[in-house]
């Protein structure tokens, strides 16, 4: 295993982090996890390394830190940093916060936790952190010693993320989607840089997309078998992110044990600087022959933005064409879901401004509607 910096805290994590969202579970009902290989698994990853776990109170339908928490008894939590996440979206009340925080304790067996987050921060939930108070309550919560460091993790646009940033000098570490697909999505390499800068630790989520870059389609594999250097989509995807001295760890959801196996030897030949300019040319052109899968040719240019009814113009266009892209739809939904109900497509009113606005000649209204079919539940 490599080990990497974590911002200013004086922590080597493992370069691969285990992720709790994707354990295995029986008939594919997330909240029936397979419990005897979950802990097969990640005491696996433990014993070769690994030393961060990242979970969710809400991940596996609730179940999933019980999990962790029964996976990390005979010592194994004292093997490990273990870090879980508040979620933002039910909180009404202090009390809520006091309520969960000591449930997640009691279901992960443990008197402390070494990382806490405010789960999957975006403009709809920053104000509640803010107007509820949710700082001060969280380090009320490090001074009796409930979690040791404070951060969040991010669904939303590079501008919120440098207001986050900017207010609360006392964030240790943030999480944020990247991969070589998305390097202008969400943060992107501008925000991953600039909360290094900032000293922050850089915990990177989905660096294979929810696994969608793991199985390319013909033309994408094709790119790949051209490298003199064979590696597997997933390895390529892994090495990009750790190729970066910014980034202090990738996580892996992990749901077989194969794959904890795979991403540990990943892990191994991690290393920052470790991918040629050959390489990295070719990782682009990945990207880029990605791009061009997608349906709508939407540059991002934002003309069309303002809407008058508040619709996410380019957000919404983007996560359709990656679902297409990816053939990824049920992680398209996922991330409709985190999006504030005021941006989405159903609030379009049929005016039209955008498209006299749009330099591209999109139909955009026709393409909101193919958009709201396919990312709505």
């Amino acid at each position: 295993m490599q080990y990497r910096s974590f911002g200013q805290l004086d922590f080597k994590p493992s370069a691969l982090g285990f992720g709790a969202m994707r354990l295995p579970t029986i008939g594919g009902d997330s909240a029936r996890v397979d419990e005897p290989q979950a802990i097969r698994m990640i005491r696996h990853a433990v014993d070769h390394g690994v030393n961060y776990i990242d979970n969710a109170y809400l991940y596996h339908q609730g179940v999933s830190e019980s999990v962790v928490g029964r996976a990390l008894l005979d010592g194994y939590r004292q093997r490990v940093k273990l870090a879980t996440k508040l979620p933002v979206w039910i909180i009404k009340s202090i009390d809520d916060c006091d309520r969960i925080l000591e449930e997640q304790l009691a279901r992960l067996q443990t008197r402390y936790l070494d990382f806490y987050l405010f789960h999957g921060l975006n403009k709809d939930r920053w104000p509640v952190v803010r107007e509820l108070k949710l700082l001060d309550w969280a380090e009320r919560a490090m001074a009796r010693g409930s979690f040791l460091h404070l951060g969040f993790s991010f669904h939303d646009r590079l501008e919120l993320f440098e207001e986050i940033l900017g207010g609360y000098d006392g964030w240790a570490f943030c999480q944020v989607q990247y991969n070589y697909v998305d390097q202008e999505f969400q943060a992107g390499t501008r925000g991953v840089r600039l909360a290094a800068d900032r000293g922050l630790g850089v915990v990177v989520m989905e660096p294979v997309r929810g696994g969608a870059l793991a199985k390319p389609p013909p033309q994408i594999q094709a790119l790949w078998a051209t490298s003199k250097r064979q590696r597997t989509p997933v390895d390529w995807a892994l090495q990009w992110v750790w190729n970066q001295p910014e980034i202090s760890l990738a996580l892996s959801g992990m749901s077989a044990f194969e794959q904890v196996v795979q991403n540990l030897e990943s892990a191994g030949r991690s290393a920052v600087g470790s991918l040629t300019a050959a390489d990295l040319e070719l990782v682009a052109r990945v990207r880029d022959a990605y791009r061009n899968l997608r349906p709508i040719p939407c540059t991002e240019c934002r003309y069309c933005q303002p809407c008058p009814n508040g619709v996410d113009i380019p957000r919404i266009l983007q996560m359709y064409n990656d679902g297409i892209m990816l053939d990824a739809r049920e992680r398209a939904r996922f991330l409709y879901s985190l999006t504030s109900e005021s941006d989405r497509a159903h609030n379009c009113a049929d005016c039209g401004e955008c498209e006299e606005k749009c330099p591209q000649q999109i139909p955009i209204r026709d393409w909101l509607k193919q958009a709201d079919a396919y990312l709505k539940p």
